[in-house]
């Protein structure tokens, strides 16, 4: 199936494809699990009605680049038809700290949780709980606009940068909402994060979420946006503070506290020990990274007296998760940490990068730029996406899987580099373009001619096995052989 069918696909609200699809096939949600990795359930939800129908989708489709929805779609159902597909589902219920939740997908600490209606909404969706945007005893004040965006050539986001702070409610506010959630909700995990400015206040705001209802804190040691010195990630970036201020919350509440750590850092490792050692739970991590994002994106200014300036803020979205999983497995290998809870978030937008944290240790996931980008349905093509992942895993349940590619990372320095894999060339597939040539010519190592009949031939007494050519091709014709060749000496 040919996924740059549908990558024109605006995914409408109340999309007027489905609307006017005589088979009630809901196109924008065949797609949507095509463009979210969740293949099986775009294969189970599509039929052969597309066939044969006269596509009045295309005509309501509202995208400049119309997209071809009726081939997409038959495609789709041509491919389920090919393949002998089991619909298997796998077990992906996960607890944080011992307590139970119905799948490990929650909201992050953001705007993107940040009143009760949108946690509300997000819990009807199927999340099975909230970080609640940070609650604090400070007179926030935020900048407009604070947030900016690098875009892809598609116009989606290929990272995203805020200056956002903490939330403005004041603390009465937010202890209502917590109230009314945990009333409305008893079974979805609050999971409230917190910020003070010294031990009375760190351990006053904890104690009075814990009576709100919250089923955990998550202490917030790493926001970069913060106007008050010594707070977020100053604090995340100070293991001393860190064990201070977890104890004093620790020894304040009974339930249980995780510690939400900054990636603004050589190594988290001794923040994470810290924290451990003032009575955590469990890590959270990462959060965004400092950034400048461009000079000239009017979205990423403060305005002050006549000038218009720029800030460094916080980058998170697609960009940061090779960050974030670095991160992440270096948490889960290091043996002192064992037993201490990971909760995993930066870059994830599918089941698949949710697979890859999950396979690096971490046991629950957070999410807030695919959300801001493409709203609280996403949660329908990660659980469902998920659990078919989990299903052909051959794995008994998530909780098995967990932590299952540790033992595939090695360092740097234990990397065989005694051996060239050489790439292979589909012919079929080439359209002789030339972008492998030129890649390998101007980046590589001269290995790959192209002569007057356009066809690339690679020279392995040259080639090392880079793979250049395997990254640059625009139509996946190079791979690699992954046979194993002995260096020449």
């Amino acid at each position: 199936m040919d996924k740059k069918l549908c990558e024109n696909c605006l995914l409408c609200h109340d999309a007027p494809c489905s609307a006017v699809c005589p088979y009630k096939q809901q196109p924008e949600k065949i797609i949507r699990s095509i463009r979210f990795k969740n293949i099986k359930g775009a294969y189970k939800s599509v039929s052969d009605a597309c066939l044969n129908c006269p596509a009045p989708c295309e005509k309501a489709c509202v995208s400049v680049s119309k997209v071809n929805i009726k081939k997409t779609l038959s495609e789709c159902y041509t491919e389920k038809t090919k393949q002998k597909i089991t619909y298997k589902k796998g077990d992906i219920r996960s607890d944080i700290c011992g307590i139970e939740i119905e799948n490990p997908f929650l909201l992050s600490s953001s705007v993107v949780s940040s009143s009760y209606d949108m946690c509300k909404r997000a819990f009807m969706a199927g999340w099975a709980g909230a970080s609640f945007k940070t609650i604090c005893m400070m007179d926030i004040h935020e900048a407009s606009p604070r947030f900016s965006a690098i875009k892809n050539d598609d116009e989606t986001f290929a990272a995203f940068k805020n200056i956002e702070q903490l939330s403005d409610h004041d603390l009465s506010e937010n202890l209502e909402i917590f109230r009314k959630l945990k009333k409305e909700f008893p079974k979805k995990f609050l999971l409230v994060s917190i910020m003070g400015r010294n031990d009375e206040e760190w351990a006053y705001i904890a104690k009075e979420a814990e009576k709100a209802g919250a089923d955990a804190l998550e202490l917030n040691f790493s926001c970069p946006n913060m106007m008050e010195s010594g707070t977020g990630s100053a604090i995340g970036q100070n293991p001393e503070l860190v064990e201070r201020f977890t104890r004093a919350v620790v020894k304040a509440v009974k339930i249980p506290v995780i510690a939400k750590l900054t990636p603004n850092v050589a190594t988290m490792s001794p923040a994470a020990l810290a924290a451990k050692k003032g009575g955590a739970k469990g890590i959270a991590a990462i959060n965004t990274i400092h950034s400048i994002t461009e000079f000239d994106a009017i979205s990423q200014v403060c305005l002050k007296g006549e000038t218009e300036k720029f800030a460094t803020g916080g980058l998170s979205g697609k960009a940061v998760k090779p960050i974030a999983l670095r991160f992440i497995s270096e948490l889960a290998k290091n043996q002192q940490l064992k037993g201490m809870h990971i909760s995993a978030m930066g870059g994830i937008y599918n089941c698949e990068d949710a697979l890859m944290f999950f396979s690096l240790g971490a046991q629950s996931i957070q999410i807030t730029t695919a959300v801001m980008e493409y709203g609280y349905r996403i949660i329908e093509d990660l659980v469902e996406g998920l659990e078919y992942a989990v299903g052909a895993s051959g794995y008994s349940s998530l909780k098995e899987l967990i932590g299952s590619n540790l033992c595939n990372l090695v360092d740097v320095n234990d990397i065989e580099r005694d051996v060239v894999v050489y790439p292979r060339f589909d012919r079929t597939k080439c359209v002789h373009c030339g972008r492998c040539h030129i890649s390998c010519r101007d980046g590589g190592h001269q290995a790959i001619s192209f002569g007057k009949d356009r066809m690339p031939i690679l020279d392995p007494k040259k080639c090392v096995g880079c793979h250049l050519c395997v990254l640059v091709c625009p139509n996946h014709a190079i791979v690699s052989s992954k046979i194993k060749v002995k260096k020449q000496k």
